[in-house]
Order: structure tokens, then sequence, then C-alpha cells
């Protein structure tokens, strides 16, 4: 019977995701800025990483992108594009780059075998990986040489983890995603990790008091915010034609509150 429930529950959400990706996929297509595809190299790895840049005058900040547990999907590229269109340098890596079962990253994998692939990618090499992309972006001609960190469901978690492994980060953006448990990890982390979360997401949610707790006690820099009514992955929820009224709302201010954090790093 939980096998069952499981099976339908992934169903469902990707049934999401396929609506989703309809109207990312057209948003793309119409998209005027520039977006490219990149191999950033991690030793041995090539990690293909979709990269877009703004239209702007002078040199701007960067962010990575990370994916939600569904891989790199036209959705995380199009928020990647959404980023270029508010100013910033965005470029969202396939953390199952070289590891899908013909040697190549997300579009190797369908339905539920996405899931698997991702939740069986070793800690440290996301970390390599991350890490590379970060190093590359930062050092691109048009980049200012900030870098912040943004990830969605299981790349919420992953930004989290990330500011524990990388000191340069300007800014965390996680959504909907649970921290560390370490405190030696936690203060390891430099910069304001911003949460992003939905009211109706009681899993995630019973995360954030101990990490609220965590944080304290390593005297970092941890903020927050519940919007009420919404539920897990409401950032891509909230897009589509029939999303409800707290997804959407939620997804509006979300965004909104994004930004201007990113105009302060």
């Amino acid at each position: 019977m939980y096998r069952l429930l499981l099976s339908l529950a992934v169903a469902v959400l990707l049934m999401g995701v396929a609506h989703a990706q309809e109207g990312a996929k057209a948003q793309l297509e119409k998209s005027p800025r520039h977006g490219e595809w990149v191999k950033v190299r991690q030793g041995k790895r090539e990690v293909q990483s979709f990269l877009v840049f703004p239209e702007v005058k002078d040199k701007a900040p960067a962010v990575v992108v990370i994916h939600e547990i569904f891989g790199l999907t036209d959705w995380v590229r199009s928020v990647a594009d959404q980023l270029a269109e508010a100013g910033y340098i965005a470029i969202t890596p396939d953390l199952l780059s070289g590891m899908g079962p013909k040697g190549g990253g997300t579009s190797d994998f369908s339905g539920e075998a996405v899931r698997k692939g991702i939740m069986a990618l070793p800690a440290e090499q996301v970390t390599a990986d991350l890490n590379a992309v970060a190093d590359y972006v930062g050092k691109l001609p048009a980049c200012n040489g900030k870098v912040a960190v943004a990830g969605f469901c299981w790349g919420g978690g992953q930004a989290f983890r990330f500011a524990t492994n990388n000191s340069k980060l300007k800014a965390a953006f996680v959504f909907y995603g649970t921290g560390p448990e370490s405190q030696a990890d936690l203060a390891r982390i430099q910069c304001t990790v911003f949460g992003f979360y939905g009211g109706n997401d009681a899993r995630v949610n019973a995360t954030i008091p101990k990490s609220t707790e965590l944080m304290s006690k390593a005297g970092k820099a941890y903020d927050p915010v519940t919007y009420d009514g919404a539920g897990h992955g409401f950032m891509r929820a909230g897009e589509e034609p029939n999303a409800s009224p707290d997804n959407k709302k939620a997804r509006d201010e979300a965004w909104k509150r994004w930004k201007e954090l990113l105009k302060k790093i």
C-alpha cells in the first residue's frame, strides 16, 4: 500500500512538472536574452550547464541555480532566464551530467528514475560540481565576481549545504529545502541564508525551528519566511495556468523578495 501511495504521489508531482514545463519552454523560446549551454570541467567530469546573460551595461553578480529532484528541467532553465531578466547572470548545472544510463544527464532518465538518480548522487561530487560551476561563472568577464546560490526542493537543501562548503558565496537562497544538522558544518557558513517556505509544507517546515536554533548557536544569519497557504514547490506551481490563489500569491511575493535581496549582495 505504501509503495502504491508513493507511486501515486510521484505521478501527481510529475504531472505538475509536465504542465510547468510547457509554459517554461514557451518562455525560453520567446526570451530575447542570450542563453547557451556550457560544459564546466570538474576533475575528469564535465558538468553540462545552462548559462544566461542579462542585457545590462555593467558587470553583474551571478547566481548558481540548483535544480529540483526532477533534474535540469525547462522550468529551472526558465528561472535562470527570469534572473537574467532581473539583471543577473544565471547558471544552472545538470548535476546528473555523465550519470545517465547512456552517459548523459537528466535527459537520459525518465519518470521515477530521475528522482532515484538524484538521490544516488555522491554528496562530495555534488559539492565539487557546484564549486566548479561557481568558480566558472564568477570568473566570466561579464561577472563582477559576486556569486550567490539558490535552489528548489532537493536543490534548496543543496543550496543550504553548499553555503557550508563555499566561503565565497554572497548569499544562499533556500526554497523549501531542509538545512544541515551538523553544528560544525553550519559554523563554516560565511553568508546569510534566506529561506522561502510554503505554509502547507509540514514535512519541510518541521525542520525550520531546528535550523533556526543551530544557525543561532553558530552565530550565523538565517532569515526564513513562510508563505501562508502555499504548498511545496509553489515557485513552480504558482506559474501554472490553474495555479491556486495561494501558490500564485506566494510565488509572486517570493520573487519580489528575492529580487530585493539580490540588489543588496
